[in-house]
């Protein structure tokens, strides 16, 4: 289990995110494997991607309000479990997830949707699993319990 540095601008999820989507953008324009949905369909795309923006809009709203860090690795001063955070323990990684499956579907070539695990896993291992951890040891066993009832992704 990785640990990304704490303070390096680069080692910020969006940042991953845009560079998932350059890469999606890069293999649907060089290697545009299978087109696997026609051009009216591909609007679903965006239909996904605003659906995608609920959890993870509403999780930010639900940090600020708890006066809680959005940013990785910074301390965390409340567990909310409300909200999104009832059916997904990561809202905020899931709707960043669900934003690159509305892109692929609007790119409409199987190639774009081979990153999406790829940055799925980068994500649980250099973000999420670090912060279960520092979770664990801030709120202990309401954590914990927490866990056991909510799946990391859904």
């Amino acid at each position: 289990m990785a640990s990304a540095p704490h303070g390096h601008t680069l080692n910020i999820p969006p940042v991953y995110f845009l560079v998932a989507l350059g890469v999606m953008a890069l293999l649907d324009f060089v290697v545009p494997l299978l087109p696997i949905i026609a051009k009216p369909y591909r609007y679903a795309g965006f239909v996904i991607i605003a659906l995608a923006l609920v959890p993870a809009l509403w999780a930010v709203l639900l940090f600020r309000r708890a006066g809680t860090g959005i940013v990785p690795f910074s301390p965390a001063t409340a567990l909310v479990i409300r909200g999104p955070y009832r059916f997904t323990r990561n809202p905020m990684y899931l709707g960043l997830s669900g934003i690159l499956l509305g892109a692929a579907v609007l790119m409409g070539s199987l190639t774009p949707f081979l990153v999406i695990p790829a940055f799925m896993a980068l994500i649980a291992d250099r973000f999420i699993a670090p912060e279960e951890a520092m979770l664990e040891k801030a709120f202990g066993a309401p954590y914990l319990e927490y866990k056991t009832k909510v799946r990391r992704w859904l």
